[in-house]
């Protein structure tokens, strides 16, 4: 109820980010229950249809990232002062925001069923039996499973933003030493009898404070094991690639197997993708270091600490959206013929939505990640105004971070793809 309440009263911005996460579940739910409906009006088929489950788990991680990011940017579930008092401590306001997420998945997962059943020919009504042929309307879908696939989104998104926004261990230990260490201090002093006003400031050398027991890692950290991973990926694509180019009349035709995906051409394109995702941050924060390096003007140094501030913040969604990008080119420059319009569908019928699908969430994921960082640099923004820097001067910088990041990531993306499909292209 509690989350119905600040739905209600929120931003028209926060609900249209919500809306939009209605609707990217409603996109994999459509996909899951397509994948079930082949599955079930094709029983011999079980690699293809199993190969289709598969290939929805990158829609579907592609969505929970998406409503993570909503939820970690909506203001309703910040701490506030005088919420804890009413029992809205960080804990409970991580379970509000896995409420509010996984209410947003139900709506759009239920809006795909309806969906679903009406391009089916189930419910009766004006588009009855539309795409019959094409979702196998001809058979009836097990509830028990459709429920199941519908509820795996919820779940999992709401389950990510519990562990996610669940407040840090390490944070909360550091507040703890730092409240209870001086405590403990002067109530040692004051049992032995010896804390006298005058001798302590006088005769006493002043105590150096205590390093903090949790020392936070730079930003930059994950780009060796990024370029490492990268390497590794594309050493095994190299190795396991020498098959000839994939057939565009199968499913999903990769070289290493006659009937299905090979292994160690999938697991090498992952890390390469996952390698962009580690690397994110540590290039976002270099690149706010090359831009702030020399003897910089004011726009430039201001672009270049904004970035590297902002790395955290941002490094990981753009490097998310790389490794997408560079898995689309990928694909793309494999299956180039397969893509027209009268050319067959090398991942099914619905491989315009779940690509689609797939682009459109990590591209909001990396913009939800920007407006959070701009959100969050206000106090910032209004001190810089405040002491007479133009708001030019701010969209200068704005303007130089991304076309900085642009210059960087965009032959980064394309040299990925390019590697990766090299062995297979031969």
């Amino acid at each position: 109820m509690l989350s119905l309440r600040l739905a209600r009263g929120a931003h028209p911005l926060v609900l249209l980010r919500r809306l939009l996460v209605a609707a990217a579940a409603a996109g994999v739910g459509f996909l899951l229950l397509c994948t079930l409906g082949y599955a079930v009006a094709h029983p011999q088929s079980t690699g293809q249809s199993l190969v289709r489950l598969v290939w929805c788990a990158v829609p579907l991680a592609a969505v929970v990232q998406f409503a993570l990011a909503v939820a970690r940017s909506d203001p309703a579930t910040r701490p506030r002062d005088g919420l804890d008092a009413a029992g809205l401590g960080p804990v409970q306001l991580s379970l509000l925001a896995a409420a509010s997420t996984a209410i947003s998945c139900v709506l759009g997962s239920g809006f795909a069923l309806l969906l679903y059943m009406e391009l089916r020919g189930d419910l009766g009504g004006p588009l009855s039996g539309s795409a019959r042929r094409l979702l196998d309307g001809q058979v009836h879908l097990p509830w028990g499973a459709t429920l199941t696939l519908l509820g795996l989104l919820p779940t999992l998104a709401a389950g990510a933003c519990v562990i996610a926004l669940h407040p840090r261990r390490e944070a909360a230990a550091t507040t703890r030493q730092a409240v209870t260490e001086p405590t403990e201090a002067i109530e040692s002093l004051e049992g032995t009898g010896q804390a006298e006003p005058d001798e302590l400031s006088v005769g006493a050398p002043p105590v150096p404070p205590a390093a903090p027991a949790f020392a936070p890692k730079p930003v930059y950290a994950g780009l060796p094991w990024g370029v490492a991973i990268i390497a590794v990926g594309l050493a095994l694509e190299a190795y396991v690639g020498h098959g000839p180019a994939p057939d565009p009349n199968k499913l999903i035709s990769l070289p290493g197997r006659t009937n299905g995906a090979s292994p160690g051409v999938l697991g090498g394109w992952l890390l390469a993708s996952l390698g962009l995702v580690l690397a994110g941050p540590g290039l976002t924060h270099w690149c706010g270091v090359l831009l702030a390096a020399g003897r910089p003007g004011a726009v430039r140094l201001l672009a270049g600490r904004i970035l590297q501030d902002a790395a955290t913040r941002i490094g990981r969604p753009l490097g998310v959206l790389c490794a997408v990008a560079s898995g689309a080119l990928a694909a793309a420059e494999l299956y180039g013929a397969a893509w027209d319009s009268s050319g067959p569908r090398p991942f099914g019928p619905l491989t315009g939505l779940g690509a689609a699908l797939v682009m459109a969430c990590v591209t909001a994921t990396a913009i939800t990640a920007a407006l959070d960082s701009r959100q969050s640099r206000t106090g910032t923004t209004a001190a810089l105004q405040r002491i007479g820097i133009p708001a030019s001067m701010l969209r200068g910088a704005a303007v130089l971070r991304t076309c900085v990041l642009l210059a960087v990531l965009t032959p980064l993306t394309w040299a990925i793809a390019e590697l990766v499909t090299l062995p297979m292209s031969r």
